[in-house]
């Protein structure tokens, strides 16, 4: 909402003023601006008047048909782009994956902290369609110019990761820019929700969100793998599901990765 936000600058603007004059001798007393202590005990926090702005999102019930149209697309992009949908993670993380973050032996994508949004490893089961993306990769891995293996699981230019930009003209290409990569997340939260017996905790926890009661987070040790585990294996098999035809859902095969979810 641009007048919240207009109203921030203003505010922030006029104590800083206030601060400077009364700092010279040209006025006394209180800050009547100030935020801290005052201003904001007496009107609401920002979060509680801002608007907020979904990232637009693909109903679950057409991921299947998606995914079918994905699976045809060629390039790296496509490749980040359906691994970062199997494990719903964000565009950043997915992008710049890095290969000593995969054990494919153990079928683990280990995020570090400084990667997460909320600050904390992120260890994420990976389903079968999922590990033969990232075999494949790996079967096909690039070299450095100094002859090292290249870091990126989606390597970009000039050594660095694929760029977010190549995730949005991929949408552009198969004309959904009505929807952003950012939206898958809210594709699987809304399908583990109402599609699945799943306790909310699971479907939160693979998403890599904070626990938001401080007492709960500092009882929590677990990171529920093993039902995570069983909840990714589901969504993989969900995205398989291409659209009806004649009544009969059909699972998808992927032209390079021989998978399906039976």
């Amino acid at each position: 909402m641009k007048g919240v936000e207009l109203y921030g600058r203003v505010r922030g603007r006029i104590e800083a003023i206030l601060d400077w004059a009364t700092a010279r001798g040209h006025r006394k007393g209180d800050n009547p601006a100030r935020w801290r202590g005052h201003m904001e005990n007496l009107l609401p926090k920002r979060a509680k008047v801002k608007r907020v702005q979904h990232h637009p999102a693909l109903p679950y019930a057409e991921i299947g048909a998606f995914m079918a149209d994905l699976r045809k697309q060629e390039g790296l992009a496509a490749l980040a782009l359906e691994l970062l949908i199997l494990t719903a993670t964000r565009t950043s993380e997915a992008i710049a994956a890095r290969w000593d973050e995969i054990d494919l032996k153990a079928k683990v994508w280990t995020i570090p902290a400084d990667r997460i949004k909320a600050g904390r490893e992120h260890r994420i089961p990976l389903s079968a369609p999922a590990v033969a993306i990232l075999k494949s990769l790996l079967d096909a891995r690039e070299k450095m110019p100094d002859g090292e293996p290249c870091p990126w699981v989606f390597p970009g230019v000039r050594g660095k990761s694929l760029s977010n930009g190549a995730i949005l003209s991929l949408l552009k290409r198969m004309k959904r820019a009505d929807i952003t990569a950012h939206g898958f997340r809210s594709t699987f939260r809304d399908w583990a929700a109402e599609q699945t017996a799943f306790p909310r905790d699971v479907a939160e926890m693979a998403l890599a969100h904070a626990i938001g009661d401080k007492v709960e987070a500092a009882y929590r040790r677990g990171d529920l793998f093993e039902k995570r585990k069983r909840l990714m294996d589901a969504w993989a098999g969900y995205t398989a599901i291409g659209p009806a035809k004649g009544g009969k859902v059909l699972p998808l095969q992927h032209k390079s990765r021989a998978w399906s979810p039976t």
